[in-house]
């Protein structure tokens, strides 16, 4: 198979790395000039500053993990929506915890397995527990002592659930967040049930080596490589 992008033959490639995905993951020396500007994005940007990241965002050979190969696919739509996602990450108004609490929220929503995989790992290291994440994980309301923590976590669960939020959420949301922040909110859960989407539609689990979450029964998304959002 001759990769559109790459003009490569895939099947030439190293065979290492999750083999059900759909998006043959791009070599960094195959990259146009536009799919560069992308991954150095990714690679060189706020993701990877300061201490080692919590998860690896290229395998051992440089392809990237996650979301991001998809992006090298198309980079006017790519490097436009990795610089949304590093905004949402790494210049709003929430802390790291009410961010990780939202996104996590949509990730078991979603099902989606990598997004679970990546932001556990961000949320330990920014302080959230085993039992904050069990039930995160499984749907359940966590025990949070903070008041903005507990309205953030309402306010994604039914953006995520419902797609609105209801009057008396919003005007809660709006009191103890503000307008800009919840603006800012709608916009994180847009964006990751958006990555949740591209990484089942991709069938994009995670890296080889590690387990995917353990989701509780009833999985609304039923059968298929990765989850419903992998």
């Amino acid at each position: 198979m001759i990769d559109p992008v790459s003009g490569e033959d895939v099947n030439d490639r190293p065979r290492r790395g999750p083999s059900a995905t759909r998006l043959p993951l791009l070599l960094p020396g195959s990259l146009s000039d536009e799919q560069r500007a992308v991954y150095e994005a990714v690679t060189g940007g706020p993701r990877a500053a300061g201490r080692t990241p919590p998860f690896g965002l290229a395998d051992d050979i440089g392809r990237l993990h996650g979301p991001f190969n998809a992006m090298l696919y198309s980079p006017s739509v790519g490097l436009p929506l990795q610089d949304l996602g590093a905004a949402l990450r790494f210049r709003t108004a929430f802390t790291k915890r009410e961010r990780e609490i939202a996104t996590l929220v949509v990730a078991a929503h979603a099902r989606s397995d990598y997004e679970w995989y990546a932001h556990e790992r961000i949320g330990r290291r920014h302080g959230l527990t085993d039992a904050e994440l069990d039930a995160l994980r499984e749907g359940r309301a966590p025990m949070l002592g903070d008041v903005r923590e507990r309205v953030v976590h309402e306010a994604a669960r039914q953006l995520a659930a419902e797609g609105d939020l209801a009057d008396a959420v919003y005007t809660e949301a709006v009191a103890t967040l503000g307008r800009a922040a919840v603006v800012e909110l709608v916009a994180l859960v847009g964006y990751y049930q958006a990555l949740a989407l591209q990484l089942r539609a991709f069938r994009v689990g995670v890296p080889d080596g590690e387990e995917p979450p353990a989701w509780p029964a009833g999985d609304p998304a039923g059968p298929g490589p990765g989850g419903a959002g992998a």
